[in-house]
């Protein structure tokens, strides 16, 4: 895998720089399609939305549609010199290639089972590299610190030994066999309870949660943290639930997951360095730590290092 130069940008971490072609050549999400079709209502056909994405400034639309929207009705385009980007809608949230797309947006089948609710929870803003935010999804050792009384709580703080696989066809990795005792692992938990966790990293910005729905304990309810890398050292972070739950409003499923990664922020903003260090000893891991390592692990096979220390 090569490197993608970035021409004519301005961005703060863009001058000269370039971008991992496993990166640039990727989709990564860049709004809640709610918040484009709000603004397409309120203000028409001049109803441009700007974000940034990989040191790049961009604008979003939504183009007028009369009912359901196709996953094509939403046009983005480079600020700087007006060359359109690929853009698809799936999962609530717009997703944008920069480059020229090298596979499809990973897949979630749970999200198209019929008695599921999918949920756009949320966009956090956040100092710190996409790869950073990710990292602390995967991380189980902070719950009964920083979620505490929701995911977490003392005396119960041992992460038990689990199993790391690396799905070589979709060259994806997996965390199997997590579990941790939360006093209030999701609304529709009605005590606390031993919750099982499989989680899964999909793409470098992308992870999902499988955990254990209270209600139907033989299946798993979904959370999905799509992260927008602003730059390398700033990120949005797009948190997508796909809930078994009839009885919860959506302000209530957006409260809980909000208040969970509202509390992740203060851990994430006191990250140092801003990126995410790959070296060998940069950092000290323990056992708990295990699919921290292999995520970075994995981020190294695929020589990622837009968002690193690698080389800096």
């Amino acid at each position: 895998m090569g490197m993608a130069t970035i021409a004519g940008t301005t961005g703060e971490a863009m001058n000269g720089a370039t971008i991992d072609e496993v990166i640039w050549n990727d989709w990564h999400p860049v709004a809640a399609l709610d918040a484009l079709d709000a603004a397409r209502a309120a203000g028409g056909s001049n109803a441009v939305t700007r974000t940034r994405l990989l040191g790049v400034d961009i604008g979003m639309l939504a183009l007028p549609q009369a009912g359901a929207r196709p996953q094509n009705s939403y046009r983005v385009w480079r600020l700087d010199d007006q060359t359109p980007c690929h853009a698809q809608a799936r999962y609530g949230v717009l997703w944008v290639c920069a480059g020229e797309p090298r596979r499809d947006i990973l897949a979630i089948p749970e999200a198209d089972e019929p008695d599921r609710r999918l949920l756009h929870a949320g966009a956090f803003r956040v100092h710190v590299s996409g790869l950073r935010a990710v990292e602390n999804f995967l991380d189980m050792g902070h719950f009964p610190f920083v979620h505490t009384g929701y995911l977490g709580v003392e005396p119960y703080t041992e992460v038990a030994p689990y199993r790391i696989e690396r799905d070589e066809l979709n060259d994806e990795l997996y965390a199997h066999d997590c579990r941790f005792y939360q006093p209030r692992a999701a609304m529709t938990a009605g005590a606390a309870l031993e919750v099982r966790y499989v989680y899964r990293v999909a793409r470098p910005y992308s992870a999902i949660l499988y955990k254990t729905c209270p209600p139907q304990p033989e299946r798993f309810d979904v959370i999905a943290l799509f992260v927008q890398p602003v730059d390398e050292e700033w990120c949005v972070a797009h948190t997508v639930m796909s809930y078994l739950d009839d009885a919860s409003s959506d302000s209530e499923l957006r409260g809980f997951q909000q208040t969970i990664f509202a509390q992740d922020i203060k851990i994430l903003v006191n990250q140092v360095p801003k990126r995410l260090p790959l070296g060998t000893g940069d950092e000290h891991p323990v056992r708990a730590d295990a699919m921290s390592v292999a995520y970075r692990r994995w981020l190294s096979a695929q020589r990622v290092t837009y968002g690193t220390t690698h080389g800096r």
